[in-house]
């Protein structure tokens, strides 16, 4: 059974220190995008330094730096899934150094009227996801640890912004009404598929993780509606969250 998978007791076999090494970059924050369009944005916006990849057989994840009102600033573009988001997590953190890490992207929205117009912050994620059952003990839920600074944050830049619990799954052709309706039961305001397993390999590797999203599609409503999901309006959330995403890591 998956949820017998966390071991304590014996060695992982392949360490990302194998396969990546260990740098040492002076950079203790990174900021963790989806989007290669944000990516390419900021890298006209800011002066940019490459300071390390990860390479796999599909992609490399190139790490950069800037600096931003004095301060060094890591950032990459991840993979998508907790599966691969994870990897590239444990990866940076050998290449760079990065203790801190502050992850946004898009998610789907599980009730219309608690996160129309605002940032969501995730403060619990439900785990129907495969990875965290390898980095912590199982449980239905993890808890989001740094929820209420991320929400703090918005709060005093006048950002306006909700928590609750997020659904995180892998099975995102799979996300049934009924499976929604019992999510949107316990609490949960959003859909997305990485921050429970980032949060498991954050806290088994003792890494902090800073997670806010924008609601991109609709599922609570009688068909499914995709609203800015892939359009010009969420590429523009997007550049604007890793403007906040800045903000955010000189606060940290």
């Amino acid at each position: 059974m998956i949820t017998d998978a966390f071991d304590m007791t014996t060695e992982a076999i392949i360490t990302p220190e194998t396969l990546c090494g260990t740098h040492n970059i002076s950079c203790d924050i990174c900021i963790i995008t989806f989007s290669n369009q944000t990516i390419n944005e900021i890298l006209k916006r800011f002066s940019c330094v490459k300071i390390d990849e990860s390479e796999s057989v599909n992609c490399s994840i190139l790490c950069y730096k800037l600096n931003y009102k004095g301060e060094n600033i890591a950032f990459h573009k991840t993979m998508i899934g907790s599966a691969g988001a994870g990897a590239c997590i444990e990866e940076a953190h050998c290449l760079i150094g990065a203790t801190k890490y502050i992850m946004f992207g898009s998610c789907g929205c599980l009730d219309k009227d608690v996160t129309s117009g605002k940032i969501i912050v995730p403060t619990d994620a439900y785990r129907d996801e495969g990875l965290s059952y390898h980095y912590a003990k199982a449980s239905d839920y993890i808890k989001m640890k740094n929820a209420n600074f991320v929400a703090a944050f918005f709060k005093e830049i006048g950002i306006p912004c909700v928590t609750g619990k997020t659904w995180t799954t892998d099975a995102v052709y799979r996300e049934t009404r009924g499976n929604m309706e019992k999510r949107k039961a316990e609490g949960c305001i959003s859909v997305e598929m990485e921050s429970a397993g980032i949060q498991a390999v954050c806290n088994f590797r003792n890494l902090e993780l800073y997670n806010f999203y924008i609601g991109s599609d609709l599922l609570d409503s009688p068909e499914w509606d995709r609203r800015i999901l892939g359009e010009t309006d969420e590429f523009v959330s997007q550049i604007k969250s890793f403007y906040l995403a800045l903000e955010l890591a000189l606060k940290i």
